[in-house]
């Protein structure tokens, strides 16, 4: 294997001017750059990258803990913060902790340990003294998706809360009115904000969510199951069953064809993070949709933007509602769709006036239509249920 020596003798100069070149210093002239460069290529010479950042004190390498990689949501994430890593010039070492949060504490703890020049992390609770530690420490952290309260450091995240309003009003739509909820961890903040999204958008309607439709669940699809069949046990089960992630729908979906139950005939079901699979679903799922993507890329660059001395500002960005057929579908379809959708101010107030509105039949659409986050539509499809 070729030397910074060899590649100095190639090129003809000194071992510190080959050290500028592979630096980028801006002191070298350009034939020089380009002897270096030439042999470099010749020699096939690599750069010692631990020797580097010994002398550099940057290894050009992040660290990216994930709450759970068999989580699709949480695979597209990472694979967005691996691209834009890697246009930035860093690569990225990734730890899955398996919504765990002493396997967690063991990722970060072993990524700080490798000298990473920053951190990314979804935590999977609020109470991680080493998060804290780690924080206070200096260590270039950025906080996606989820983020622990009274830790300062930027959070990437998007706002469901409007989303969740549309899934209500679409729900209500279609008449439906007893809702229930299959909630996230509580100790998370993603866990509890739906939850808290889902019964203020109730309340706009006048709906309550009773303490039998609120079940606890951990984000894995067997406590979807688990909690769906409590749903289903119950005196009156719901209408409805809206499951704060995209696993836990899938345990809820299992639950209830395990039953002999159809969806939506028998019982509606919803999710947050909309994943690939939903529209192969038989119905395909409605679903809150997160920018994952661009919460991955903004994730590296506000945390390189913090490595870098800069003082990177939190950025959430909006979720929106994707309405399939999974709730059931309106009775009527108006030729003109400008009288099936009801204005954002009725959305936001909701009065009798709104309610007429949100319940009115709404144009023909593709089985796979977005709802944005200044209206709701409540809309059908043209192909009958299977």
């Amino acid at each position: 294997m070729a030397s910074i020596k060899d590649v100095a003798a190639g090129a003809g100069v000194s071992v510190a001017t080959v050290s500028r070149v592979l630096n980028d210093h801006p002191s070298v002239s350009a034939e020089a750059r380009a002897r270096v460069l030439a042999a470099v290529e010749a020699l096939g010479y690599r750069p010692n990258a631990v020797a580097r950042s010994l002398r550099t004190d940057q290894t050009r390498t992040l660290g990216l803990v994930i709450s759970d990689v068999l989580n699709p949501y949480f695979t597209e994430l990472a694979r967005s913060v691996e691209e834009e890593a890697r246009a930035l010039g860093y690569s990225v070492i990734i730890g899955n902790a398996d919504e765990r949060p002493d396997l967690q504490d063991h990722h970060v703890r072993t990524l700080l340990d490798r000298r990473i020049d920053g951190l990314l992390v979804s935590p999977t609770d609020g109470g991680s003294p080493l998060m804290l530690e780690a924080a206070r420490s200096g260590t270039p952290m950025v906080f996606v998706d989820r983020w622990i309260k009274g830790v300062d450091v930027p959070v990437v995240r998007a706002d469901g809360q409007r989303a969740v309003r549309d899934l209500v009003a679409h729900l209500y739509g279609l008449g439906h009115r007893r809702l229930a909820i299959i909630a996230g961890p509580a100790a998370t903040t993603t866990g509890s904000e739906r939850v808290r999204a889902f019964r203020e958008a109730l309340a706009a309607y006048g709906l309550a969510l009773p303490e039998a439709y609120t079940g606890q669940g951990d984000f894995q699809a067997e406590s979807g199951r688990r909690v769906t069949e409590g749903f289903l046990d119950l005196p009156e089960p719901p209408e409805v069953v809206f499951a704060a992630d995209n696993l836990m729908a899938l345990g809820a979906l299992d639950a209830i064809r395990a039953r002999g139950l159809r969806v939506p005939d028998d019982i509606a079901l919803a999710a947050f993070d909309d994943i690939p699979w939903f529209v192969h679903t038989d119905p395909p799922i409605t679903a809150v949709a997160q920018p994952t993507g661009e919460l991955g890329r903004a994730a590296v660059r506000a945390l390189v933007d913090r490595i870098e001395g800069r003082g990177p500002e939190s950025v959430t960005l909006p979720a929106r509602l994707v309405v399939r057929r999974s709730c059931g579908e309106s009775a009527a379809r108006p030729t003109d769709e400008a009288t099936a959708r009801p204005t954002a101010e009725a959305v936001a107030r909701p009065t009798d006036e709104a309610a007429s509105a949100l319940a009115a039949p709404a144009a023909p659409g593709a089985a796979d239509r977005t709802v944005s986050s200044t209206v709701t539509e409540s809309f059908a499809t043209n192909r009958s249920m299977p």
